[in-house]
């Protein structure tokens, strides 16, 4: 049986309104589900998790006034988001995390710009989720083989991808509300 992305969507959803230690056994199983649908090795995902972690940790390490940063691995390959005062801080922040085991790839994408704002943010957590719904609708490509982070307006989608899956996606995100300007950090596998 093919679990549909709608499918593994209701589970996660139901899983939120289970008591204690059933949301724990029951993001487990979630999270074998998606491992089992994604294009990554199941080691690979788990070490785009750990990836995220540690960028997360080292830039706190560093603490620089006026910083914003996020980091989204996929398939170890590292993009960093969010906001920086200059631009001697964004290259510093690229090395701190380039130095994390196992990145294999940075792509720096910070603004230099003030920090966004929680409503933003907010926002921008609004866009990804939309984006994500109108994925589930397209038959073009599996919306799990997509990763999406908005920034500020600006989608970034990341994942193993066929060029034809790559292009449906950032038309679908261009066309949703909310989105400035889309950014393909795909990697292609055709």
């Amino acid at each position: 049986m093919r679990l549909t992305p709608s499918f593994l969507l209701l589970g996660l959803i139901s899983i939120t309104t289970l008591p204690g230690c059933a949301v724990v056994a029951g993001g487990a199983a979630a999270t074998g589900v998606l491992m089992a649908e994604d294009r990554r090795t199941a080691s690979t995902y788990l070490m785009d998790e750990e990836i995220e972690l540690k960028a997360a940790s080292r830039a706190r390490e560093q603490p620089i006034e006026g910083v914003h940063a996020s980091f989204t691995s996929f398939n170890r390959r590292l993009l960093i988001t969010g906001e920086v005062p200059t631009e001697a801080i964004k290259t510093q922040i690229a090395d701190v995390v380039r130095g994390v085991a196992n990145v294999r790839e940075v792509t720096n994408e910070l603004a230099i710009a003030v920090p966004t704002s929680l409503t933003s943010r907010t926002g921008d957590g609004y866009t990804t989720a939309k984006i994500k719904s109108r994925f589930l609708d397209d038959k073009r490509f599996a919306a799990l083989h997509v990763k999406v982070v908005t920034e500020n307006g600006v989608a970034y989608l990341m994942g193993l991808v066929k060029r034809a899956e790559g292009n449906a996606a950032a038309e679908i995100a261009a066309k949703t509300s909310g989105v400035r300007r889309v950014v393909k950090v795909f990697e292609y596998i055709d």
